[in-house]
């Protein structure tokens, strides 16, 4: 016969009242799944507990409520009838944004016997040093960058170089295209000027590592000057085959009357 589960509502207050400083407790109970999600999502743990909230449905919870915006979330362990999981909540505000948890480790639950004495020590030992320290990682986070860190667009240039993949497998750009302050450039990385194409081309006996390292010190000269680099494949230089046209009488030719 399975063990009654312990009261997680008394059990809550207890590590409550032995933790450091001042804490409350909040306890909840749920009607169904969906009533948890609120509070499992904002949970700041990688294993255990987390597998623990994705995978039952669990009728109750608690949150304990401490100094520096601390939570400890508190619910049942599943078949262990007299243990709980206990694991930090994420810090919530306007000010705190998703990017503020980057390189933040996680710092992650544990599980507590049914014992309040017992379950506080093992909050303090193993739980609050590091929730203490993720906080303060995110919250120094938020006040040193409150915006997302998002890569500016490039700067408008007013010369562009537009080297062009052809079809036959040439690479290169027409030289009345190439700005006049990027042959130099073309000429050192190994392009060579075919006057009967009116082009810059940079030879296939380089290979494509080859090549692909000459176009890399093009670009980064280049864009040094403030001159632009696109690559691009050429349009197809061959229309696309015409259906066959159904066979037609031959006209009738006028005669002479």
């Amino acid at each position: 016969m399975t063990s009654p589960r312990t009261d997680l509502s008394a059990f809550a207050t207890g590590p409550a009242d032995r933790l450091p400083g001042i804490w409350t407790s909040d306890y909840q109970r749920h009607a169904q799944y969906a009533d948890q999600v609120p509070r499992t999502e904002q949970l700041w743990d990688a294993g255990h507990v987390d597998y623990v909230v994705s995978q039952y449905v669990l009728t109750r919870d608690a949150v304990l409520h401490g100094p520096a915006n601390q939570r400890p979330y508190v619910t049942d362990r599943p078949r262990y009838p007299h243990q709980f999981v206990v694991a930090p909540l994420a810090p919530v505000g306007t000010h705190i944004k998703p990017h503020h948890f980057d390189a933040v480790e996680e710092p992650n639950g544990i599980t507590v016997a049914k014992d309040p004495a017992r379950a506080a020590a093992r909050v303090v030992q193993r739980v609050l040093p590091r929730y203490e320290q993720a906080l303060q990682a995110v919250l120094t986070n938020a006040a040193d960058q409150p915006e997302p860190p998002h890569r500016p667009g490039p700067p408008q240039v007013d010369e562009i170089l537009t080297l062009t993949l052809y079809s036959d497998g040439a690479l290169g750009a027409p030289y009345e295209s190439v700005p006049v302050d990027a042959r130099m450039t073309l000429y050192a990385h190994g392009f060579q000027y075919h006057p009967h194409q009116a082009a810059f081309l940079l030879p296939a006996a380089y290979g494509d590592n080859g090549r692909a390292l000459r176009v890399h010190g093009v670009v980064q000269q280049l864009t040094a000057k403030g001159i632009g680099v696109n690559l691009r494949h050429s349009a197809p230089t061959t229309s696309a085959a015409l259906p066959p046209s159904s066979p037609k009488a031959a006209p009738m030719t006028s005669r002479a009357r």
